[in-house]
């Protein structure tokens, strides 16, 4: 049950922020929070990675408050955090020996982060008066939520 509500929570930070998930888990694997050592997977943990991945979920912060960012649920946006969100998904699933439950719950939580995210940012744009607020809201509701699946 762990195993589904960590991907779950993974994927659904991935729909708020694609990056921010992939970027969580793999300083989660470079720490040894998540085992991925001697899986195809492996890779994440590697000492490189989570910097890597870190730099492009920050560059992807800053991008989504440009105004020209095309809307997370256009079909380029949301297939990539369906497959971002799949793979943490199935690192979750990896480290716990749940490599299915880790990767349906993986692409439910994209998919529920997307579109409940696409929502809910509206709605407080709107209470808000501009969006900016909203997003930087959003920014740390995402960090939160990864940072309370990996690292408790």
């Amino acid at each position: 049950m762990l195993i589904f509500i960590n991907a779950f929570l993974i994927g659904t930070a991935s729909g708020l922020r694609s990056l921010i998930g992939l970027a969580a888990v793999s300083w989660a694997a470079h720490f040894g929070i998540l085992t991925l050592d001697h899986t195809w997977l492996a890779f994440l943990g590697y000492s490189f990675t989570p910097y890597i991945l870190t730099v492009l979920a920050i560059g992807e912060l800053v991008n989504d408050k440009l105004p020209r960012t095309p809307s997370r649920l256009a079909p380029p946006g949301f297939i990539a955090r369906i497959v971002t969100s799949a793979l943490c998904g199935l690192a979750v699933g990896l480290s716990g020996n749940g490599i299915i439950v880790g990767l349906v719950a993986g692409i439910i939580g994209a998919v529920a982060g997307t579109f409940g995210g696409a929502k809910a940012r509206s709605l407080l744009a709107k209470a808000f008066g501009r969006d900016m607020p909203a997003a930087l809201l959003e920014d740390a509701i995402a960090v939160s939520i990864v940072a309370f699946a990996l690292f408790r």
